[in-house]
């Protein structure tokens, strides 16, 4: 199967490139492959955000199997997802 990646640009600034320089370095990865990280770490939370802001939109509008979903979900992973009012 032929995987196909996506070549971006990124102009940081400093305190970015400082931050990300010294991220990487503790880590001992190089810069790309941490900015890579981070760009994923940060699409799944926004995912998990979406989706329950989504549950929560269905649960007050009285979907009947949204609150069974929402039942569903384990404490931590709720935890995990952050406080709602974010």
């Amino acid at each position: 199967m032929l995987r196909v990646m996506a070549r971006i640009n990124l102009t940081l600034d400093d305190d970015i490139s400082s931050a990300l320089a010294r991220h990487a370095k503790k880590q001992g990865k190089p810069q790309a492959t941490v900015a890579r990280e981070l760009i994923g770490t940060a699409l799944g939370t926004i995912a998990a955000r979406e989706k329950r802001e989504r549950l929560a939109r269905d649960y007050a509008a009285g979907r009947a199997d949204a609150a069974e979903l929402l039942a569903g979900m384990e404490a931590g992973e709720l935890e995990i997802m952050g406080p709602e009012d974010e």
